[in-house]
């Protein structure tokens, strides 16, 4: 299965050659937010006021080594997987440009197409 997770392409540039990131998100939140890519357009407006460039990782859940836990932290009846511990670097197996129209709005990338929305 593949998760996202949304950061500046700046920060993704700094740290794509360690082995695992993360450190910063985990000592701020106690883990990594991630989405479903169903559940993405849910997250995505929460990035509209970022004028940083931004990717989204895709995370292959299978070749990740930290602790996944589905939660339903602000009980909107949906889970996002949050990431309990660093990520390792080869479990991301494509980064794609986060796409956004003029007003910052999240554009669906097209390898999303097929995925419906949840």
């Amino acid at each position: 299965m593949v998760i996202l997770h949304c950061m500046k392409k700046e920060k993704w540039n700094e740290v794509k050659r360690n082995p695992e990131f993360g450190e910063k998100n985990l000592q701020i939140e106690g883990f990594i937010h991630c989405s479903s890519v169903e559940y993405f357009w849910r997250v995505a407006p929460n990035f509209t006021n970022i004028k940083d460039d931004l990717v989204l990782l895709c995370i292959d859940t299978d070749k990740l080594k930290a602790e996944i836990r589905w939660e339903d932290g602000d009980n909107c009846g949906r889970e996002y997987p949050h990431i309990y511990g660093l990520i390792n670097t080869n479990s991301v197996i494509k980064v794609l440009p986060y796409n956004k129209d003029i007003r910052g709005n999240w554009i669906k990338n097209e390898e999303f197409d097929t995925v419906q929305n949840k």
